[in-house]
């Protein structure tokens, strides 16, 4: 894109008021009750320690309970794994109506729950009980406790990697945000899929309500690869394009880049700016005009508008009931979301008792309706589900 070359630092005008428009887009992290990269790994760390008197079966040895179940990373994975973990903690009651919502044509109050066979207990419970730990049976006291930590993909890699968190939450391969073969990341850690992302492509308001709902493929790519610059040459108001990308190493960008340039090294030089979080990107396509950027379907809003992309003549569109859609898993956008686990002396098989227990919770009926689709993710089809369960412990 075109530079200020008055400006001694290379940032364009526009950059600088953009930038400066989005000062306080840093703090979003906050919001969530979790704090820098820094932060989140003392308190791994802190919880690494705790678990020290922890069988592998997560169950207790001496006085000491189960330790804290941690993870950390994707901001893409992070609402689903947020919400887990929030009704998790909390262990409500199949009957906390206010908590889960009415569901009466079912006889109870939570989508899926009565299918699962044990519809009296609390949800921590239940789920920690399948993996041999003792039920509480009280609110918020869940049998261990859970914590998601926020960063992006290559940091939630890296800490699972580095024994910092249990899991480490991605939504891009861990062989392309580390730079692994496929044989090493078989042998280090386990991949876990909780669900699909349709990435979409979206643009500011002003710009959607200036006829740009659609572009093709190569549109896309001329943007990015800094080949179009200006929206009339796409259809669009005569503006010049301001162009976001979320940072290097987040599993959002490299998805991305493999997916739409066909590497996940490629070089995309239109890149007004980037951001290290959706909810980042999210702010500055709505708080700016003339805006595209790529994202994550959940952060998606009504002034952060998904278009169609035409891939060599396919139209998917960003509503769920079209013929092609982004919700398709044929869309060439859509992505895993990833959990990865650790393997080591102690865990052979990559994941312990917590871990499963935590996981499985997301692979039933209820977890993909209720922490996958209701966070506008793509739920796993029957045969995934099958195979990502077969990939935890057995339960007791």
């Amino acid at each position: 894109m075109t530079q200020d070359s008055e400006n001694p630092t290379g940032v364009s005008r526009r950059k600088f008021l953009v930038a400066s428009g989005a000062a306080g887009v840093a703090g979003l992290a906050g919001c969530s009750g979790n704090s820098g990269d820094s932060e989140n790994t003392e308190a791994s760390n802190n919880n690494n320690e705790a678990s020290s008197g922890q069988t592998e079966t997560g169950e207790e040895t001496g006085s000491q309970a189960p330790s804290m179940l941690t993870a950390e990373g994707s901001s893409t994975v992070y609402p689903i794994a947020n919400k887990g973990s929030s009704y998790w903690n909390s262990n409500p009651p199949n009957s906390d109506g206010e908590y889960w919502g009415s569901n009466e044509e079912e006889g109870n109050t939570v989508p899926g729950w009565e299918a699962l066979g044990q519809p009296d207990m609390r949800l921590a419970d239940y789920f920690a009980s399948l993996y041999g730990f003792e039920p509480t049976g009280e609110q918020a006291t869940p049998p261990f406790a859970t914590s998601i930590g926020l960063s992006h993909s290559g940091t939630g890699c890296q800490s699972v990697v580095d024994g910092l968190v249990d899991i480490g939450n991605s939504s891009g391969p861990i062989t392309a945000e580390l730079d692994w073969s496929q044989e090493k990341a078989d042998e280090e850690v386990v991949d876990h899929v909780l669900g699909r992302d349709g990435q979409p492509v979206v643009v500011s308001s002003d710009i959607y309500n200036n006829g740009v709902t659609q572009l093709t493929g190569e549109e896309v790519r001329g943007i990015y690869q800094d080949e179009i610059t200006n929206w009339s040459e796409v259809g669009g108001p005569d503006q010049e394009i301001y162009v976001i990308g979320r940072a290097e190493g987040s599993g959002t960008d490299t998805a991305f880049r493999l997916n739409m340039l066909g590497d996940a090294d490629a070089p995309m030089p239109g890149v007004d700016t980037r951001f290290g979080q959706n909810q980042q990107v999210a702010q500055a396509v709505s708080q700016n005009d003339g805006a595209i950027a790529y994202m994550a379907l959940a952060f998606t809003s009504d002034t952060v508008l998904p278009i169609g992309i035409n891939f060599e003549g396919t139209l998917y569109e960003p509503d769920r009931d079209a013929e092609n859609t982004i919700f398709d898993s044929a869309y060439p956008l859509n992505r895993d979301l990833h959990q990865y686990t650790k393997i080591t002396e102690d865990t052979p098989n990559g994941t312990d008792m917590r871990e499963a227990a935590f996981m499985n919770m997301f692979l039933t009926d209820f977890g993909q309706k209720v922490f996958v689709e209701d966070n506008n993710y793509i739920p796993l089809p029957t045969s995934d589900i099958e195979s990502e369960s077969a990939k935890l412990p057995d339960q007791v």
